[in-house]
């Protein structure tokens, strides 16, 4: 593919147009990869015994699964697209049943979702040794799917300068070793693509101007987005033309390339938290009058291109997943019903499961947080639009995630700040809903310290 690092023409800041170092030794580390030894260690500790009270875990467990299974009833089946593959582990929790997306079998259903960590130290877009220990760690924790942070498809689509991407060929090693690290550890591994828009340039923990945007001697950049409408206080963007429109579809689809070829098992596309492509979906963000804009379905239009693009250059068995701001908080502006329309699209399109959140559209709304407060929108997509979901929004507890799907709210759920807290959350969580620990998702090395 083409290295071509300008995803559109205009004006753009010093640092768009980084280049990789010659010789940059992505891991961090002079040694071999240990990802075949790892295999080999996980085949052997399929056979460890576990330690302790595995007699109590045991029984614990067929109450507990007896118990689940009479509970989930006919709304814990997952929805058409997304079924389990393991009918031996169809009598235990429902996190820990396996899910079928396309060609893709995850392990459960407890999913990390895409969280910033603004840590490309290097303002190049790369992935450092944090960012392996950051994803590995939880995939080796028991986490199903690990989506990968907003990773812009281009230098001036990044939220902050400290940003990871993947806009260029020489941006793909850097993510191999993290992808077949999480591979090694049962887990799957999937990359969101982004592009921040008007919500661009933005000040992080690693280059200061927290809640402001980064002025261009200190890294930062002119933001595009659909309309000249700033967000909050942030610097006013500059309205795309539709030829710079056509180029950002292009982009989407040459970053899930690099994103295939970097090992990836699956696509989320970010249309979510107001950046661009929420942006085009907004009647408050996008005054727009050609294709581009007016009603649904101009204001549609740029997100259904991207995923017609994407879906034409990764393979056929590959998971496609859409982020969503099931609402923006706000009258007048994006909704719930707009949304099931949408995921109605997107199913149409190739679409293979809608990531349901809410917010970061527009400024200055009050969002009624509290433990579960999205879930009821996540709820409503997977039964009105008969597609499957992802749940998020203060689910914390094992417990309380097993009754979402339970209670047919979604067929996976992602468990975000409390992962930050605690990598091991999926290990913990087996163990309050009775796993024996020979089914929990323990590596081989871990197994004498299960719960």
């Amino acid at each position: 593919m083409a290295e071509d690092t300008t995803a559109y023409g205009g004006a753009i800041g010093a640092t768009a147009n980084v280049e990789g170092p010659s010789g940059f030794d992505f891991r961090g580390l002079d040694v071999t990869n240990t990802v075949e030894a790892a295999d080999s260690g996980k085949a052997a500790g399929k056979a460890a015994k576990p330690g302790k009270g595995g007699k109590g875990k045991a029984a614990k467990s067929s109450k507990s699964a007896s118990k689940s299974a009479a509970k989930a009833g006919k709304s814990g089946k997952p929805s058409k697209g997304a079924t389990g593959e393991n009918p031996a582990k169809d009598a235990g929790p429902l996190l820990f049943r396996p899910i079928t997306l396309r060609g893709l079998t995850i392990r459960n259903r407890i999913w990390l979702p895409p969280m910033d960590t603004y840590s490309a130290f290097a303002q190049d877009g790369r992935p450092t040794p944090f960012h392996y220990q950051h994803y590995v760690s939880r995939a080796m924790g028991g986490f199903g799917l690990i989506i990968a942070e907003a990773t812009a498809v281009a230098p001036e689509g990044r939220i902050s300068p400290n940003d990871v991407g993947l806009w260029a060929d020489w941006q793909i090693d850097s993510w191999k070793w993290i992808v077949e690290g999480i591979k090694a550890t049962g887990a799957a591994a999937a990359i969101q693509l982004n592009h921040a828009g008007r919500k661009g340039s933005t000040g992080s923990f690693t280059v200061g101007y927290e809640r402001e945007t980064v002025p261009g001697e200190a890294s930062g950049w002119p933001v595009v987005a659909p309309s000249a409408i700033p967000f909050g206080g942030y610097a006013t963007p500059r309205a795309l033309s539709i030829d710079e429109i056509h180029g950002l579809v292009d982009a989407f689809a040459a970053a899930a390339g690099r994103a295939v070829a970097a090992g990836f098992q699956a696509i989320e596309i970010h249309a979510a938290h107001g950046y661009l492509i929420s942006q085009f979906l907004d009647p408050l963000s996008n005054e727009r009058d050609d294709e581009y804009g007016g009603g649904f379905e101009g204001r549609t239009r740029f997100l259904l291109e991207v995923a017609d693009a994407i879906r034409g250059v990764i393979p056929d068995d590959m998971p496609l997943l859409v982020r969503v701001s099931a609402t923006d908080w706000a009258a007048g502006g994006w909704d719930l019903d707009q949304t099931v329309a949408l995921a109605q699209l997107l199913k149409a399109h190739g679409v293979d499961l809608v990531d349901v959140s809410t917010g970061g559209i527009v400024s200055g709304v009050t969002v009624p947080v509290k433990p579960e407060y999205q879930v009821p929108f996540s709820a409503q997509v997977r039964k009105r639009a008969e597609v499957p979901v992802t749940a998020v929004g203060l689910i914390t507890k094992p417990k309380q995630a097993e009754k979402v799907l339970a209670k047919g709210k979604a067929d996976a759920v992602e468990i975000g700040r409390a992962a930050l807290r605690d990598p091991y959350w999926p290990l913990r969580a087996a163990d309050k809903l009775g796993v024996p620990v020979t089914e929990a998702p323990y590596q081989p090395q871990y197994v004498r310290g299960a719960y």
